[in-house]
């Protein structure tokens, strides 16, 4: 017959989580798990139920060491301890949902609100080594049908950026596909350019409203 004693401990917070996994334990059971163990007036979950109270009270990225520590039991040791485990989810969920580009037509979600625009707009995309979307940066406006650049307002972004590759991309307002004399000079110039920063020109998509891309690396033409 089991005893009081070991069902208590299988409704510990490591045990439970063990047993049962993370998304079974509640936000006050994860707390307790990070922190592993309370102190001699403070007990573990107590000091659990307040973090849980400061966190539905504070936005997270609000949280910092000083109104963490000024929780009774805490201190800035955990402060810190607690801190860097939510930087470190923050950061690897955040790194999930970054789009993937495989093809063009998974960018085609990020500049559709470029379509209708009635002068050009050139866009920098950034990848990391990955090919995850780092950012999408405006770069330039150009008039009604030329978008004069230079590549260092490309590679400036990039550079910020950290970024491995980058894909370039701008909007007919005219509805042709077809690239220009300029859009040619300018994909060879970023091309030489990135093989020079060591940051590759991945593709130049033209698009505009209803009538597709057009993709240089699609065509065969990087």
């Amino acid at each position: 017959m089991k005893q009081i004693k070991d069902l208590y401990e299988k409704d510990k917070p490591r045990e439970k989580l063990v047993s049962k996994g993370a998304s079974a334990l509640s936000n006050r059971e994860l707390v307790a798990v990070i922190f592993g163990s309370g102190g001699k007036n403070h007990p573990l979950m107590t000091i659990s139920k307040e973090i849980e109270t400061l966190l539905e009270n504070e936005k997270l990225e609000a949280l910092d060491i000083k109104k963490l520590s000024v929780v009774p039991g805490v201190g800035s040791s955990r402060a810190c301890q607690i801190l860097a485990a939510f930087e470190l989810a923050k950061r690897f969920y955040i790194e999930s949902e970054k789009p993937l580009i495989r093809s063009p037509q998974d960018l085609l979600p990020l500049l559709k609100d470029y379509a209708e625009k009635k002068q050009e707009h050139f866009l920098t995309i950034t990848l990391d080594g990955s090919r995850r979307v780092i950012d999408v940066h405006l770069t330039f406006i150009g008039t009604l049908n030329y978008a004069p650049l230079h590549p260092r307002e490309v590679f400036a972004v990039a550079c910020t950026d950290r970024a491995a590759s980058i894909i370039v991309a701008h909007n007919h307002p005219s509805g042709s596909l077809t690239p220009s004399d300029e859009d040619k000079l300018v994909t060879k110039q970023l091309r030489e350019a990135g093989f020079m920063m060591g940051i590759e020109l991945l593709d130049h998509i033209i698009f505009s409203k209803g009538n597709g891309f057009f993709s240089f690396a699609g065509n065969g033409i990087l």
